[in-house]
């Protein structure tokens, strides 16, 4: 099975869990990280997650990835975790829901003179991003985008 055939089948089980539980998933991810694989399951609230929300997800969840189709899987950890403030925007609909707020853009090269970049998230199309940086409206190519994430002042 394929990370991305994976993440689908993990979305379609754990989306009605996280209904069940009063949160909304984030994002999914399977990752090798040294020589063990980990399975993350992203959660959200809007009021916060907590360690209950995440131990409901996470109790539900991983006696249904016991099914034959997961067999095929290399020894894995899961985990369930917040989506944290300063969030990786990943799907469309994260964008969307990050209109109007800070992001943090991290470039493939530096881009006029620049890594990285803050600005508060004008609009997203998938093949452009723009922010306001200041005064300054700025649109970039999301090809020439490695990361982008919820800004956090601390």
């Amino acid at each position: 099975m394929t990370n991305k055939e994976l993440i689908r089948r993990v979305t379609d089980l754990v989306n009605p869990i996280c209904l069940e539980a009063g949160v909304s998933l984030w994002d999914v991810t399977f990752e090798k990280e040294g020589r063990q694989h980990v399975l993350t399951v992203f959660i959200d609230r809007e009021e916060g997650v907590n360690i209950t929300h995440c131990e409901q997800v996470s109790r539900a969840l991983d006696p249904q990835l016991d099914a034959k189709v997961f067999d095929s899987l290399p020894p894995y950890t899961l985990t369930v975790s917040s989506a944290g403030l300063e969030r990786p925007l990943i799907r469309p609909e994260h964008f969307q829901w990050a209109l109007g707020k800070a992001v943090h853009l991290s470039f493939y090269k530096a881009t006029n003179g620049a890594n990285e970049l803050v600005g508060t998230l004008k609009a997203h199309d998938g093949v452009q991003i723009t922010i306001v940086e200041g005064e300054e409206e700025k649109t970039f190519a999301m090809a020439d985008v490695a990361r982008v994430r919820l800004h956090f002042e601390f």
